[in-house]
């Protein structure tokens, strides 16, 4: 029997936003974590002086719904906003 995804490798769609930073969707919250992460690394992001925080660019500023710093514990939930189950319009 085969072994069931964990529900972090569902692949899910991603929000418009979203999707300028990390790509257009379907993707797993394990690949959308990683791109995140790529993302604000490529462009600098963290706050030199505190690393956990993170200073949202435009492009994230529309994701986190501000342009205020933001804990990296923080930034999960706000990303998850703009994550969603595919639809199955097909059925």
């Amino acid at each position: 029997m085969a072994k069931k995804n964990s529900a972090f490798m569902k692949p899910l769609q991603v929000s418009e936003e979203l999707a300028t930073i990390v790509g257009k969707g379907p993707l797993p919250r394990t690949e959308v974590a990683k791109k995140l992460w790529e993302y604000i690394k490529k462009h600098k992001l963290q706050d030199p002086k505190n690393k956990r925080n993170i200073i949202p660019d435009s492009n994230l500023a529309k994701v986190f719904g501000s342009s205020q710093p933001i804990n990296m514990f923080k930034m999960t939930s706000k990303v998850s906003a703009h994550l969603k189950e595919p639809s199955l319009s097909h059925r």
